[in-house]
């Protein structure tokens, strides 16, 4: 992939305030999931607001896919509409007395007919799981709600790039991860994510790619494990490593797990946790003792075929990923064990042979398969991803039929 964003040698500095931005050198490449990490202060928002030509460099260039930004009414109209920002606080983005008015807003001024001014703001609600809240007034929302309302009034303009400002900001845990898997399910059609956080645990698990940076300069950039591994470089920038990171490099030094890439999930701690304790890598005849992790279509499964699918004791465990199945699970009374970092708890739970069910929709469901074969061949276990067949194809008794 190419780069889709590039910020040459940025400098800024805020009227009668200091210099937010020194110097700042950073690509991104088209289809990535970036994380730009650092305190409060160290330039994040500012550079955000480069992106999409908010602000204008003092000094220094800013490019989309290859071409410098030109800061024209027209220019500027059409890179809005390529790179969509999301700002940390949701209220100062909403600004229409019902959400449909709100997220129409820019399809609106960007000229589209009246047909498909709605059908780009149902899709996009549809996309956010807020289906049906067309009429309701954004100031009755909860604060993740109102959080999806401005990504789908972001992602009705279908931009090539999204960008959040803290997007988890004064959310509980529970909404926090909502809204991460929500950026998941985004960045599987293609889009180019980037978010700015301050929370470590939060950049490590879910990035491809991290900047770290203080006082408006980057310190570092990388993969998270090379990074967040370099302790003097967390101290500059005021931050402490992640957890898991930290026992990691703790059990290194006891020589209870080989030095080798740190794990970035609890799913990869615990194979090389298993493999010291057995004393080799899991074997491919170790399969039969595994469970299966069953996959299936909120969109043309129905909720009583699942149930008959529970009540015959395939399933132990269900989790559901996606704004789409969420919104399935929630209507048809399914009760989920799992709403985040769903794929890799199924594996766990196969792994001690015990059956999952993910209930996603659209390109998740491809996501889910090629996430359970990349780990199948990594880790050398045979895992079992069985598709749910359509609705009206389940056979009463016996084993679900893989329709791949």
């Amino acid at each position: 992939m190419g780069t889709i964003l590039e910020i040459q040698d940025a400098r800024y500095r805020y009227p009668h305030g200091p210099e937010a931005l020194k110097g700042v050198s950073i690509r991104i490449r088209q289809g990535s999931k970036v994380a730009l990490v650092g305190p409060n202060g160290a330039g994040k928002s500012t550079l955000f607001q480069l992106f999409n030509g908010m602000i204008r460099p003092d000094s220094g260039s800013v490019l989309f896919a290859g071409t410098p930004i030109e800061y024209t009414a027209k220019a500027l109209r059409e890179l809005r509409r390529s790179v969509g920002l999301v700002f940390q606080n949701p209220d100062i983005q909403i600004i229409a007395p019902t959400v449909y008015q709100d997220v129409a807003f820019g399809p609106v001024n960007l000229g589209l007919a009246r047909d498909a001014v709605d059908r780009a703001v149902r899709s996009a609600l549809s996309a956010v799981g807020l289906a049906g809240y067309e009429r309701r007034p954004p100031h009755h929302l909860s604060g993740g709600e109102k959080k999806r309302v401005a990504i789908a009034g972001i992602l009705a303009m279908e931009p090539d790039v999204l960008v959040f400002d803290e997007p988890t900001s004064s959310l509980d845990p529970a909404s926090s991860e909502e809204i991460m898997d929500l950026l998941d399910e985004l960045s599987t059609g293609g889009r180019t994510i980037i978010i700015s956080t301050h929370d470590v645990e939060l950049a490590y698990r879910w990035a491809d790619h991290v900047i770290l940076m203080e006082q408006g300069m980057v310190l570092a950039r990388g993969s998270p494990e090379e990074v967040f591994s370099d302790h003097s470089l967390l101290r500059a920038a005021r931050l402490k490593p992640p957890w898991i990171l930290d026992l990691y490099h703790e059990l290194v030094a006891r020589s209870i797990v080989e030095g080798r890439a740190p794990p970035k999930s609890v799913l990869e701690f615990t194979d090389r946790i298993e493999q010291h304790v057995h004393g080799h890598a899991p074997r491919r005849g170790e399969a039969e003792a595994m469970g299966t992790v069953y996959i299936c279509n909120a969109d043309t499964v129905s909720g009583d075929e699942l149930r008959l699918l529970f009540e015959e004791g395939h399933v132990d465990h269900i989790g559901a990923m996606g704004s789409r199945a969420k919104e399935f699970a929630n209507r048809e009374l399914i009760l989920l064990d799992f709403t985040y970092g769903v794929i890799d708890k199924c594996i766990l739970k196969s792994l001690i042979g015990e059956n999952s069910l993910i209930i996603t929709s659209g390109g998740m469901i491809e996501h889910v398969h090629r996430r359970i074969s990349e780990y199948s061949a990594e880790s050398g276990r045979d895992l079992a991803a069985v598709t749910v067949p359509e609705a009206g194809a389940l056979r009463p008794a016996g084993r679900i039929a893989d329709c791949d």
